[in-house]
């Protein structure tokens, strides 16, 4: 893909996918009755509408418990204190991005049912993904964990969920991605990851505290994770653009394995990388999709073999 024509699609704006359940306000009632503890959480925002309170986590975890018991099909669901809680709206675009993605290998059509294998990178205590896509398409997972903590949740996450079809696969090795997960000739149809995104939690915690300022319009001190996170959830030595460009070229090895590699990418900067590794290593198609929610912004990458 030329770069030019990479640029253009990275910059048109994003909004949630036309298939995503959470379009427009959330209904605060609904979720209730789906999780009743959401009601404790909920507050006037300036505008003096019934909202949220996004800026404290144990809000941000019942919204996400509401809308996954009401939305999802799981029977239960809940994540130990301090652990990763991700904005389910952006979670539930990659998966309708992805089916996108698929469809255009398959006559437009997108296929469903749990002969669709994906590979979910670092599925955390959350295993959010997994969730999702299994409930709009029918497809079944590979779960990949590299914290025990993490995946002994995941675990717990699995045995209340019997709908799930979800194999939880212990990474040894942090450093490495596909290595050591998938078997030589296993097949999937696509790999999803959102990567730890800092290098550092020093720069976790300034991000955070400058996210938490904005959410209460005034500066804050503290640092208060509201959608939590562990530090190999939240950063890994050298960030996004180290595990993302080990993926790529772990990718190479595993270009029979798998249709399609993805991931988020936060930093628009790091595409140039990215773009000269993907040059490398003889990618046959490479795709930058925008994505985004709210003031929110990010891309995924997608390439092929």
């Amino acid at each position: 893909m030329k770069q030019e024509k990479r640029k253009r699609k990275s910059k048109a704006k994003a909004r949630l996918h036309e298939r995503n359940k959470h379009i427009g306000r959330y209904d605060l009632e609904a979720l209730v009755k789906s999780a009743p503890e959401l009601s404790k959480y909920l507050i006037e925002n300036r505008k003096g509408e019934q909202s949220v309170d996004f800026a404290n986590p144990k809000a941000v975890k019942e919204l996400n418990k509401a809308l996954l018991l009401h939305f999802y099909n799981v029977d239960f669901w809940d994540i130990p204190e301090g652990f990763l809680c991700p904005p389910i709206p952006g979670r539930a675009d990659y998966i309708h991005i992805v089916a996108d993605l698929l469809a255009k290998s398959n006559g437009g059509e997108i296929p469903k049912g749990d002969k669709v294998k994906c590979l979910d990178i670092g599925t955390g205590a959350n295993m959010v993904y997994p969730i999702i896509g299994a409930s709009e398409y029918g497809w079944s997972f590979i779960a990949t964990e590299s914290a025990q903590e993490s995946f002994d949740w995941a675990t717990n996450l699995l045995e209340k969920n019997k709908n799930l079809n979800v194999k939880l696969r212990f990474q040894d090795d942090s450093s490495k991605i596909f290595k050591g997960i998938l078997k030589k000739n296993e097949k999937i149809a696509v790999s999803i990851c959102n990567p730890p995104f800092h290098i550092s939690q020093h720069k976790a915690e300034v991000a955070n505290l400058r996210k938490l300022s904005n959410l209460k319009g005034e500066k804050v001190d503290e640092v208060t994770l509201n959608f939590g996170g562990k530090n190999n959830e939240l950063w890994c030595d050298g960030g996004e653009k180290k595990f993302i460009e080990t993926m790529i070229n772990e990718s190479v090895e595993y270009a029979e394995n798998c249709q399609w590699f993805t991931t988020i990418v936060s930093n628009k900067d790091h595409l140039k990388k990215f773009d000269k590794v993907l040059e490398t290593v003889n990618a046959k198609e490479v795709k930058v999709i925008p994505m985004g929610q709210g003031n929110k912004n990010s891309r995924i990458l997608a390439w092929r073999f």
